[in-house]
């Protein structure tokens, strides 16, 4: 399955160290959730990206994709200075941009 637009441009602005690009990724109002830990809108996202993402260098490579009724499943591996591991992880997209991000 061919990578939807968002999706890739979140894997590479993580990898590229983008923060900008990073946050461009996601609609105005997006969701990011974590492991229950929620953050709403761009501002949100940009302290969950400081302290868990791009702030501890991580760096993201897609194992899978499925695509389920209007999500994508990403079967994700991570490497950083933060988690490391495999992980999946839920996203939604409204046109260009994640809508949310479920973390699981």
């Amino acid at each position: 399955m061919t990578t939807p637009e968002p999706i890739r441009r979140f894997v590479e602005a993580t990898n590229e160290g983008d923060t900008e690009a990073f946050l461009g990724a996601f609609a105005d109002n997006a969701v990011l959730s974590d492991w229950g830990r929620s953050f709403q809108g761009r501002e949100q996202i940009a302290r969950w990206n400081q302290s868990d993402n791009i702030g501890v260098k991580s760096h993201l490579r897609i194992v899978r994709i499925t695509a389920a009724e209007g999500s994508y499943r990403v079967h994700i591996a991570v490497t950083g200075d933060g988690f490391n591991g495999e992980g999946d992880m839920t996203f939604t997209l409204d046109g260009d941009r994640i809508a949310s991000l479920v973390i699981t």
